[in-house]
């Protein structure tokens, strides 16, 4: 057991006003009468958590932290909540005594009832321990007689001992968090930081939540999609090229296009098997250029514009799943990443693309929105540019993203293709926040370089927070002249985090 002494010197040297409450050591007169004999009790007893994943939304992370892992204790720590050196030395008194540590407040008379404390040490003169909830107070002593109280054999400070729990309590900053962590420690938790609140940007967290996927988490200061990041990396749901996330870190070189259709696009030019080693001579082009990682990537168009009503009457012809198949199939052998293009003439996003999700619950397969073929009543393709709000995208995104989380899928590349602003309503609005979902802003403009670059600079502006990533695209027989991969990466500045060749 620590030596008491030495604790309460320290707190003492520590913060000049200092004061050591103890509650029912001492009878109200101060005789030198003893405390009666009880049977021996544990300094302190803890419980594991029970919950799979707790987010703890309470303001008081310490108290909270205490009333989840804490059944009794029978010494606790209470530091003055206005001032941080009274905190640090009650954190490293409760450290040293495996007890907990709370923060002067309404709540923590009733968490000190709760706990059953025999002995209340306070630090900082301007704490009161409480009066009433069962927890008397009969003696207040100065910090310079600190040492006297610690070497009087009446006095039990009741270090506990070392417990360990199979509990991980998750924080955001070891430091910001420092009472919760030390009431997590003293109770014999491990606590796994956590930068941003993401654990798939973590690499250390990411490896102490893996090994240990049954542990029950205690998350504190989490985000709303905590759920899924830890799910994902405990489940060890990775990219096919590795990694957690699809972007930042990445950058995808595309063909785009329909199978069969050289028309559409250089990805219907050739077969299935011609298109792989296609891609993959793409993507080695910018990998003599640029270092960093380069995804090979098939943009599918799975529902075409169509000139024509068509039986359901929504200018869309909406390609069967099996003839999409064969291309999904070849791409996910050989480590291609897949991107489905949703053009939907007047029928809506949604609706085209829960017809494709028995492809998107694949992990290497993201979706594509296309507002140019987005039609509203009585309009026809090429008779004028589409457009669609952004609330319709957000329900696209928020179903995309509700379905990766569901099937515990790693982050997928959201696209939404524009080369005007009139093309998406709102654009500001769009939901950016999926942690699911890497969205991207494809900039899609063709022609010469000058008016490409003008559009791709005006689009930036005003952007939506919180993008992934923003798209170019090369047309092999529109831009004059199209860039080689060395003059892509060169003049288009920031670096395209998705390069598309139709």
């Amino acid at each position: 057991m620590p030596d008491p002494a030495r604790i309460a010197t320290g707190a003492a040297v520590a913060v000049t006003a200092a004061a050591v409450v103890v509650a029912g050591l001492f009878i109200a007169d101060h005789q030198d009468q003893r405390v009666e004999d009880t049977a021996p009790t544990p300094a302190s007893v803890v419980r594991p958590a029970t919950n799979p994943l707790e987010l703890v939304t309470e303001d008081d992370a310490a108290l909270a932290i205490s009333r989840r892992l804490f059944a009794s204790s029978q010494t606790v720590v209470l530091a003055a909540a206005s001032n941080p050196d009274a905190l640090t030395t009650a954190i490293r008194t409760a450290t040293e005594l495996h007890v907990p540590v709370l923060i002067d407040s309404q709540a923590a008379p009733m968490e000190l009832a709760r706990l059953r404390a025999q002995t209340v040490l306070t630090v900082g003169d301007d704490v009161e321990a409480p009066r009433g909830h069962s927890i008397p107070v009969d003696e207040v002593l100065a910090s310079a007689e600190v040492s006297r109280l610690a070497a009087d054999p009446s006095v039990d400070l009741a270090a506990g001992k070392s417990h360990e729990l199979d509990t991980l309590v998750t924080v955001t900053s070891r430091g910001k968090q420092a009472a919760a962590v030390a009431n997590a420690e003293a109770a014999g938790a491990t606590v796994v930081e956590v930068k941003r609140g993401d654990p798939r940007q973590s690499p250390g967290a990411a490896q102490v939540l893996t090994a240990r996927p049954t542990s029950p988490v205690i998350a504190l200061d989490a985000p709303r999609d905590f759920a899924y990041t830890l799910d994902v990396v405990r489940r060890d749901a990775q990219q096919p090229t590795g990694g957690y996330l699809a972007l930042p870190g990445k950058h995808y070189t595309a063909m785009y296009g329909h199978p069969g259709a050289p028309s559409l696009g250089v990805l219907g030019e050739q077969g299935v098997a011609a298109s792989v080693k296609r891609v993959e001579r793409l993507a080695d082009k910018y990998r003599a250029v640029g270092n960093t990682e380069f995804v090979p990537t098939f943009e599918i168009i799975a529902t075409v514009a169509s000139g024509s009503a068509g039986q359901d009457k929504n200018y869309s012809s909406e390609t069967p799943i099996s003839r999409l198949e064969p291309l999904v199939d070849a791409a996910e052998k050989a480590g291609i990443y897949v991107i489905l293009d949703l053009q939907p003439g007047r029928t809506d996003f949604l609706t085209q693309a829960k017809r494709y999700r028995k492809l998107l619950v694949r992990p290497h397969v993201g979706l594509a929105v296309d507002p140019e073929w987005r039609l509203k009543k009585k309009q026809k393709h090429l008779e004028q540019i589409g457009s669609v709000s952004a609330s319709e995208i957000n329900r696209t995104s928020a179903w995309l993203a509700a379905l990766t989380r569901q099937r515990s899928l790693p982050q997928k590349v959201f696209v939404v293709h524009q080369f005007s602003q009139s093309m998406v309503k709102d654009r500001r609005r769009l939901d950016t926040t999926h942690a699911e979902l890497a969205t991207v802003i494809h900039v899609d403009g063709s022609g010469g370089q000058s008016a490409k670059q003008s559009t791709w600079n005006h689009l930036r502006k005003k952007a939506p927070a919180g993008l992934a990533g923003w798209g170019w695209k090369n047309f092999v027989d529109e831009d004059a002249p199209m860039l080689t991969a060395r003059q892509t990466w060169a003049k288009v500045r920031p670096h395209p985090e998705l390069i598309t060749y139709q």
